[in-house]
Formats: structure tokens, sequence, C-alpha cells
């Protein structure tokens, strides 16, 4: 990662939100207080699934993936982030940034697979009821898990591997609050047209070909409810989808912003704020989207607490 006639980078400084110290206590304790809340809602949905046996199914197995992926996706920055609120100056050597973008890549692109599984999931469940069971069987579910992760670990791969040809030298800090890829690469020696548009032109194939695949099972699923004549059935196909479908516009909705929008139409700091979200908001978000507008989660819940009352 360095070039013949220069030092190389072992480490890089992240700058953070902020400089002002009275705001930084403030949002100290207010993502604290998210990341409390996102590994408590995540962990809860996790452990949920897998006690109630009611709970045991295709759409739930995704859904327990999808708080996995969450927790995992903001625990690789937002403790980072709370360092850099409390500390004057946050290092992160070169290593641990490779790692956390590494991660971040991984389990970006999972949850972006996830949510198109699961709105599959749906369209299969609600335009072919009678062949559920067989289209999506453990073993469907199984692969279509693993073909999610793994295209997961092969566009971090493709990350890291033009991020590792780049020669560090020069300036270390990241004008950001976690290692993502353009703040990184924009410190390189060397610039790599390639290096810039091959994982731009990767991130924004991800992430048309999830947004089509939603599109369509949502326009299968539209047209199927249409033709259920009464209104009740209606309604009960609407709210088994309702969720996933605030889920995905929240995240997609960010994600495109970051990563499809021209680079000169928004700031550093605008890019920032929208990273909190996608990053650090929405994981704490999905579990409570999930729990609250969900009757058989809800009735899952209470019956773990009333069991846990009944044996304490």
């Amino acid at each position: 990662m360095s070039g013949n006639n220069c030092t190389a980078v072992t480490e890089f400084i992240l700058l953070g939100l902020t400089d002002d110290p009275n705001l930084c206590v403030i949002l100290f304790i207010i993502f604290l207080g998210v990341y409390a809340v996102t590994l408590i809602g995540n962990l809860t949905i996790i452990i949920l699934i897998r006690k109630s046996s009611q709970l045991h199914t295709p759409m739930y197995l995704f859904l327990s993936h999808l708080a996995f992926v969450d927790t995992a996706y903001s625990s690789s920055v937002t403790p980072v982030m709370l360092r850099n609120f409390l500390a004057d100056k946050t290092s992160i050597p070169l290593g641990g940034c490779v790692a956390q973008m590494f991660c971040g890549a991984i389990f970006g692109t999972t949850e972006c697979f996830l949510l198109a599984v699961m709105a599959y999931d749906r369209y299969v469940a609600i335009c072919s009821p009678l062949l559920y069971s067989t289209n999506m069987s453990t073993k469907v579910c199984s692969l279509l898990l693993i073909a999610s992760y793994l295209c997961g670990f092969v566009t971090a791969w493709i990350f890291i591997g033009c991020l590792l040809n780049q020669s560090f030298c020069g300036p270390n800090e990241i004008n950001h609050f976690f290692c993502d890829y353009s703040p990184v690469l924009k410190l390189s020696s060397y610039k790599d047209d390639f290096a810039t548009i091959f994982p731009a032109a990767s991130s924004g194939s991800i992430i048309m070909i999830t947004v089509l695949i939603i599109i369509i099972s949502y326009v299968y699923i539209l047209f199927s409810v249409l033709r259920i004549s009464s209104t009740e059935g209606r309604s009960k196909a609407f709210s088994t989808c309702t969720s996933h479908l605030t889920a995905v516009i929240l995240f997609y909705g960010t994600l495109t912003f970051i990563y499809v929008m021209p680079k000169s139409s928004y700031s550093t700091d605008e890019n920032k704020v929208v990273s909190v979200f996608y990053i650090v908001m929405i994981p704490m978000l999905n579990p409570l989207i999930y729990s609250l507008r969900n009757n058989e989660v809800k009735g899952a819940l209470r019956k773990m607490m009333s069991r846990k009352q009944l044996f304490s």
C-alpha cells in the first residue's frame, strides 16, 4: 500500500462528526442510547424467533438474519464513533480501518440481498400460497441465505482489493466518523480511476438488482391482493408487507443518497448525516418496525414474558 519513494501510512485519524466539545457530549449520550436500543431490540428479535415455535417460518428466519446483520453492521462503526466523541483525537490503525470497511461492505451488501429475499418470500406467500412450503423449503431458504452472505463477501473483497492497490503516504486524516471507502480513497497518493469506478459500479449494480427484485415482487403482490374480493382479506395481505416496505424505503432511500447520487450534489457534512442514519439509526428502527407492526411478534413476546413471570 505504499509507493517506492514514500513512507507508508500506518494509521488514520478520524475527524468525526463535530469538533464542538459540548455537542460531542450530547451526541455521545444520544448515540449511546441508540446503540443500547439497537443491541437490545435486535437480540430480542433473534432470541424471540429462536424460542417461539410459531415464528419458525421462512419469513421470521430471514428477519432473524436481518437482525443479526443490523447488529453486526452497527457494531462495526458505532463503538468507534462513540470513542471519537470522548477523545481529542481518534486514531485507527490501518488494519483496523480495513477491517471496519470490510465489515461494512459485507453487512451492508448482505442487508440489501436479505431485503430482496424477504420481498420474494412475501411474493411466494401471497401469490402462490399452496406452493409456499415447497418453494420456500428449508433447502431453498438456506441457499438464499448463503447467496446473500456470499454476495456480501464478494463485494467486500472488491472494495478492499481496490483499496489495497493504492499508495497512502500523504495526509492521514479521514473526514468522516468511520473508514468509509470514498473518504479513505481521497487520501491515496495515486489516483486510479478503476478504484473509483469499479466499486461504485458494483454498489450501483447491487442496489439496482435488489431493488428490481423488490419492485417486481411487489407488483405481483399488488395484482394478487387487488384480486381478493374481501376488504378484510386485502388488509391482512397488505399487513404482512407494510413492515418490510417501511424498512426497504428507509434503507434504500439513504443508501441511494450515498452511493448513487453524484458526489457533487451534496456536501461531506450531508454525507456524514445520512451515513449516521443508515448505519446507526436504521439498525435501531428495524426491530421496532417489525415488532410494533407485527401481531405475531407481539404475541410471541407476550407469551415469552408471561412464561418468565410464571417461573420467576
